[in-house]
């Protein structure tokens, strides 16, 4: 036991460094500002950093009442100045980290000669420097419901979900992520319907995180995924502000991080990633078919290109006598195979939606429509493609865009191309065997410890009314209860149903 004794022996605490030797640290730095004045005969310094303070209110709720109130407090100490000073909170510390954090994330600290040990912090960063005031959901449109999205201060999200969710039992957890950012990261749900031991899990994983700088969302959304290896996002990243106050209210967590205008919520299932919040601001009847030309477009989006290349290179007896002319004719002068000539024009569109994407919004309209247009005609008029295959690939790459969500469009867009290596060396089994894979590798995955595929698997059957179909709100009463929610019911369906008129 003596010999493996040292294994037990805790890690002590590095020694406290004096704050004399924090602030000639931070001296180094040009924007770092040190000031001393003797005001009513104390001595007191003041230091800050210039590129991360509200210059007003330092002049005007700090310095001033400094300079006015403390010859009238001559026996004042650093715990008096809350009484002083109209900050919201002052905290008084000795601990040299703490005081660091603090400064390093816009605080202002004050010393006194009598207290050297000592620093008081007040608040005074300029919050909304350099960030939007409001968000227009550019990147998740529609046409009917609220514009107004998040943006990348964290303050502002939280105002706009507790201003639509009145209830005392919306709770905000505040955590600090990052060795070097020391990013603010907010952990949202309602107290009595969200589950306690999802709560725990997302608790849990973001304490765990060790990173040292963490810019957005997209990187929590990485490090807290239970699965690294899979292409397909195992959270929905939102801006909108309905669809996050839709998944608070059924029972799921939304992360908020400064600097992010996203907001992760989880857990998430696979056919949340095809819902969108326009489905429940139409009629039930519309949006449940909008919703199922939707499912219709990402199955043709992944299937198309590579039945063709299945069809034209093993199954010719699969083609209608009266399609074989022109396909025959389409083909007659392309060198290439099936395969060769379908990965060269779905290269080719993903090299138009990537410049497109790079460049500013009016060249990338440009780039879009005349380079697919000149392109198409081009490789069309040389023999490289065929008619036919361009029309699939264009459908294909439409279709792909009928996804709400950015991150699941472009697992979309990926997993083309292993099926199209598949039907190119095996034809239709190779098609089997590779939606068989997919679907065996979304039956292993999981979002904070629930299964992804839910509720198909496991099997629910009460909850797909709100999977492939939108039902009437009379028929969603109840939350969805694969995600285990504490309160069951959203509201009373039989009072929802009551039609009451004026000579009732």
């Amino acid at each position: 036991m003596g010999l493996f004794s040292f294994w037990k022996k805790k890690k002590k605490r590095p020694p406290q460094r004096p704050i004399s030797q924090l602030w000639e640290t931070l001296r180094q730095s040009s924007d770092f500002v040190e000031v001393s004045f003797v005001v009513g005969g104390k001595e007191l310094s003041i230091y800050y950093f210039d590129s991360l303070v509200d210059p007003q209110v330092l002049q005007e709720r700090i310095l001033c009442h400094l300079q006015n109130d403390i010859p009238n407090h001559p026996t004042v100490r650093l715990e008096d100045l809350q009484q002083i000073v109209p900050i919201q909170r002052i905290e008084v510390s000795e601990d040299t980290a703490l005081i660091e954090e603090k400064v390093l994330k816009g605080f202002v600290a004050v010393t006194f000669r009598e207290q050297p040990n000592k620093a008081a912090l007040m608040g005074a960063a300029a919050e909304n420097l350099g960030l939007r005031e409001n968000n227009d959901s550019e990147n998740e449109f529609s046409v009917v419901g609220p514009k107004v999205g998040f943006v990348e201060n964290v303050g502002v999200n939280l105002h706009l979900i507790r201003r639509q969710v009145v209830t005392p039992n919306l709770v905000f957890r505040e955590m600090s992520i990052g060795s070097m950012s020391k990013t603010k990261v907010v952990i949202a749900y309602i107290d009595g319907v969200a589950n306690p031991e999802v709560i725990q899990t997302v608790t849990q994983r973001l304490e765990s995180i060790h990173f040292d700088v963490v810019f957005d969302n997209a990187i929590l959304d990485q490090l807290l995924a239970d699965n690294s290896r899979t292409p397909f996002p195992l959270f929905i990243s939102t801006e909108r502000i309905d669809r996050a106050i839709y998944a608070l209210v059924s029972g799921q967590v939304a992360i908020f991080c400064d600097g992010s205008p996203y907001a992760v919520i989880g857990p998430a299932a696979l056919f949340d990633f095809f819902t969108s919040p326009e489905d429940y601001y139409l009629p039930w009847v519309l949006g449940t078919f909008f919703r199922l030309i939707r499912f219709f477009g990402v199955a043709f989006s992944v299937l198309a290109s590579p039945i063709y290349v299945a069809v034209l290179t093993y199954h010719y007896e699969m083609i209608p006598e009266d399609l074989l002319g022109p396909i025959i004719y389409s083909r007659s002068n392309v060198p290439f195979p099936p395969m060769l000539e379908v990965l060269f024009l779905e290269i080719t569109i993903e090299l138009l939606r990537e410049a497109g994407a790079r460049l500013p919004t009016k060249v990338a309209q440009t780039l879009g429509i005349v380079g697919g247009i000149v392109i198409g005609q081009a490789t069309v008029d040389a023999g490289l493609t065929s008619t036919i295959l361009l029309i699939v690939v264009a459908l294909a790459a439409l279709a792909s865009f009928t996804t709400p969500i950015f991150k699941m469009s472009n697992t979309i867009r990926f997993i083309r191309f292993p099926f199209i290596l598949f039907a190119a060396f095996w034809g239709g089994i190779g098609i089997i065997f590779a939606v068989c894979g997919l679907l065996i590798h979304l039956g292993r995955l999981q979002s904070f410890g629930y299964p992804y595929l839910l509720p198909f698997y496991p099997f629910r059957v009460r909850s797909f009314r709100d999977t492939f179909i939108r039902s009437p709100y009379s028929e969603t009463a109840e939350r969805p209860m694969f995600l285990r929610p504490r309160s069951r019911v959203r509201y009373d369906p039989n009072a929802a149903k009551q039609k009451r008129d004026i000579d009732e």
